[in-house]
């Protein structure tokens, strides 16, 4: 296939053109607030979807049509139906944007059914786009993107310039906190003495490391869209995103990149070690320090590093895992995170979605080893996962793709709005410290609600 591109000149940065489309709920945003090179450079919008891909009750839908299916399998055979060549430095000009949920590994694994399945949303989703825009949020370049599939790329396109060149900057307002009234699957209580239970599994030599997770819950009437823009204000992210599926919504504020495939290159950031953010500059320091000492967190990042090398190694060509970066400091404005890189080669017969399947769910997020951490996770935590963990991206057609880590994140439906916030529970581990952790991490998203 080709795609056709423009460069335009605006002033808008990619939040302010999205809101010009917000009223259509098939639009979606890759956003990046963060305006750092590689985390935060570029912005992307996906308009007009002339297909979607659907996974639920193990049947896949393309375009209402039901089949069964291995919905990996699937996504992969479409993807490499609309495959085009990208010249451009863009990493991504046309694809698809969606999500998986951290139940759709269920496929991938055999686990035990054993949580309680609270509110119900597909395992997979994605949107095939006509339409891209896609901002340079560093060189602050606006580029737009057309297939020309739903309609002539020049008449999309020009659509599109027209819509743009009439749009507005937003105006952000202050976040005060109310007294929003949040009720956890967990009682604090509980939540200590599951923290002791994995304790007891890696002293029984089960596992090493296992995130442990709480769900909040709360009554809300707030604009998806409401939420969203508050959150980018007040907490900034590399891989934040807004999409609204059917009957809910997703808002995410995530750090954490899952998976980057761009030329055969993967590379992948896992998260371990969180401090808050000082009430003032000496405890911020303080806490800074604190974490950078931590040899209790530096391990958990090493044995989450090893696992993802092992994923990796999978599908990339020997030789090629590396780890680039290993405990690196990243600042957010309610966390301090520790956070490694590791990157590898994608051997010639595999694609992103392989990769994805291979390294599904991230190992950050589950625990060492992966399976039995997950099989732990079943049995100690309440109600089902959901989209919280999965990952959320897009899926270029020309084999590239970026996905994050779906924590920090909202769902949103039938006037209920529903978080997740876990840690990785260690032997080290302090009861009431990894209770804590999830509060610091609950912070921004409880805020903004």
């Amino acid at each position: 296939m080709k795609f056709f591109i423009e460069e335009i000149k605006t002033e808008l940065d990619a939040f302010d053109i999205y809101s010009l489309f917000k009223e259509d709920r098939t639009v979606t945003i890759l956003d990046s607030g963060m305006g750092a090179e590689d985390l935060g450079k570029y912005s992307f919008i996906g308009l007009n979807p002339f297909t979607t891909f659907k996974y639920e009750n193990n049947i896949c839908t393309i375009n209402k049509k039901e089949f069964n299916g291995d919905p990996f399998n699937e996504l992969k055979k479409l993807i490499t139906r609309y495959k085009i060549e990208n010249s451009t430095e863009l990493p991504y000009v046309a694809g698809a944007m969606g999500y998986f949920s951290y139940d759709v590994g269920r496929i991938i694994e055999e686990l035990p059914f054993m949580t309680i399945e609270e509110v119900k949303i597909p395992d997979c989703f994605f949107y095939f786009y006509d339409n891209a825009i896609i901002v340079d949020n560093l060189k602050k370049k606006t580029y737009i993107t057309s297939l020309g599939i739903l309609k002539s790329e020049r008449d999309s396109i020009n659509e599109l310039k027209d819509k743009i060149s009439k749009g507005h900057k937003i105006k952000y307002r202050e976040v005060n906190n109310s007294d929003t009234e949040f009720v956890s699957n967990f009682g604090k209580d509980e939540y200590i003495d599951s923290v002791e239970k994995v304790r007891q599994y890696i002293r029984n030599g089960d596992v090493y490391i296992t995130n442990l997770t709480q769900r909040f819950c709360c009554e809300t009437k707030k604009d998806p869209y409401e939420v969203y823009k508050d959150l980018r204000h007040i907490n900034p992210a590399p891989f934040a995103a807004l999409m609204n599926v059917e009957d809910f919504s997703i808002v995410s504020s995530s750090p954490e990149r899952f998976l980057k495939i761009r030329n055969n290159i993967v590379q992948t950031r896992p998260i371990k070690g969180t401090r808050p953010r000082g009430k003032n500059k000496e405890e911020d320091l303080k806490n800074r320090q604190e974490l950078i000492d931590s040899e209790k967190d530096k391990s958990e990042l090493l044995m989450i590093v090893d696992l993802e090398r092992n994923d990796l190694s999978k599908v990339c060509k020997p030789y090629s895992v590396k780890v680039t970066e290993l405990f690196k400091l990243e600042e957010y404005s309610t966390v301090f995170h520790l956070v490694s890189t590791v990157i590898g080669e994608l051997k010639d017969e595999y694609t992103a979605v392989d990769c994805i399947k291979a390294c599904f769910p991230g190992g950050s997020i589950t625990g060492a080893p992966k399976v039995r951490s997950m099989e732990v996770i079943e049995k100690l935590e309440p109600t089902r996962r959901n989209i919280y963990t999965g990952c959320i991206g897009y899926l270029g057609f020309d084999g590239n793709a970026d996905l994050n880590i779906v924590i920090r994140t909202i769902l949103m439906k039938d006037g209920k709005a529903y978080l997740g916030v876990g840690g990785g529970i260690t032997w080290e581990s302090d009861d009431e410290a990894e209770y804590d952790e999830t509060l610091d991490k609950a912070k921004a998203l409880m805020n903004v609600l």
